[in-house]
């Protein structure tokens, strides 16, 4: 009798968990911004560790956790074939999705030789990508 109880309990629990985050309103991103590489350029040829610089325009460049108008931080996705969920905070487990929460606009990234993709996504203060989301064109570069 104790397990359905529990069960029922657990779910009313999710539910309203998930309500929560669902009712959290994305932060919205002003028209004409984008983000972009400054280096390397799509279709380079490089070493590692490769220098991978952040370009944004129409907006500006805030540490996680502030919430300042217009504003965001950065996060590279290497090698992520299939888009995450952008309406709720990306993943801090995956190693393939590099957060740059202190507001940082570029990293020396160590990549094993061979073809691999790169792309950026801004997201807000909780690391959930804008209401219209600001994110760069992939790339394809090639470590040798």
């Amino acid at each position: 009798m104790q397990k359905p109880v529990i069960a029922a309990v657990t779910l009313v629990v999710l539910v309203v968990a998930g309500l929560a985050v669902a009712q959290v309103a994305r932060t919205k991103s002003p028209e004409g911004a984008s983000v972009y590489f400054i280096s390397p350029r799509n279709g380079a040829t490089v070493s590692s560790p490769v220098t991978v610089q952040f370009g944004l325009k129409g907006m500006g460049v805030a540490p996680a956790g502030v919430t300042l108008a217009n504003t965001g931080h950065h996060h590279l996705l290497i090698d992520v074939a299939k888009m995450p969920d952008l309406t709720v905070p990306l993943p801090t487990t995956d190693p393939q999705i590099r957060h740059f929460g202190g507001g940082q606009t570029e990293v020396d990234l160590t990549l094993p030789a061979g073809q691999h993709t790169l792309q950026l996504v801004l997201a807000d203060y909780l690391h959930t990508a804008h209401d219209r989301p600001v994110m760069s064109e992939k790339i394809t570069i090639t470590v040798k």
